[in-house]
């Protein structure tokens, strides 16, 4: 479904990413590991299209992704593309509903259709007496589940997390990786995920490490 093909990105003398091929299939959970400095994020980044490769060739489903730019990019990532973030990025002057409810808005769909959806994904989520409280006012984990519900609000193909247990306690992260996998056998969502937990990796369908900017395994 996703393919990276020899990915390469610099910053000045250094070469973060080497050379890096990656292929991820439909309904697939992945999870990233390796030291900080290995590319991790870097190569998320970059299959996700919010950062750009010096070389290399991004598809999906035999689409190559990299060469949109402009406003084509930015309506081909909100329509096919979610993203989890290890520090929410929740807008703290919306409730938890209209911060699920933005990017389908911002998608042209119909206001009732999005806010009936939205209510749809934080219900599964568990958090349908949570639709009307600002972000200040929920738990590290129900805010995380709010941005879980916001990467899920347009059906995406893939959605890309960035540590996104990195400030949960051990018994919130292992419930978030558990709803990645409630997701994936309920729905056939794909997750790529890098995370630094060797443990929760191995809830995953397949782990890739990495090192020195490159795939080792």
């Amino acid at each position: 479904m996703l393919k990276g093909k020899n990915i390469h990105k610099r910053y000045g003398q250094i070469h973060v990413l080497n050379g890096v091929d990656i292929e991820i299939i439909k309904g697939e959970i992945v999870s990233i590991v390796g030291s900080s400095g290995a590319g991790k994020s870097t190569l998320l980044h970059i299959l996700g299209t919010l950062d750009s490769p010096d070389e290399g060739d991004i598809y999906l489903y035999e689409n190559n992704i990299g060469r949109l730019e402009g406003k084509k990019m930015a309506a081909f990532r909100n329509r096919h593309i979610g993203f989890v973030f290890q520090f929410h990025h929740l807008l703290p002057e919306f409730t938890a509903l209209e911060n699920v409810c933005i990017p389908g808005w911002l998608s042209g769909k119909g206001k009732n259709e999005v806010r009936n959806r939205a209510k749809e994904l934080l219900g599964l989520l568990g958090l349908s007496h949570r639709l009307e409280n600002k972000p200040g006012a929920l738990s590290g984990g129900e805010q995380q589940r709010v941005a879980v519900a916001r990467a899920l609000i347009n059906n995406p193909d893939i959605v890309f997390a960035d540590e996104p247990t990195g400030n949960l306690d051990s018994q919130h992260a292992l419930e978030l990786h558990q709803l990645f996998i409630d997701l994936r056998d309920q729905f056939s969502q794909t997750f790529l995920i890098v995370t630094h937990n060797e443990e929760l990796a191995q809830l995953s369908d397949r782990i890739v490490h990495m090192r020195d900017g490159k795939i080792v395994s």
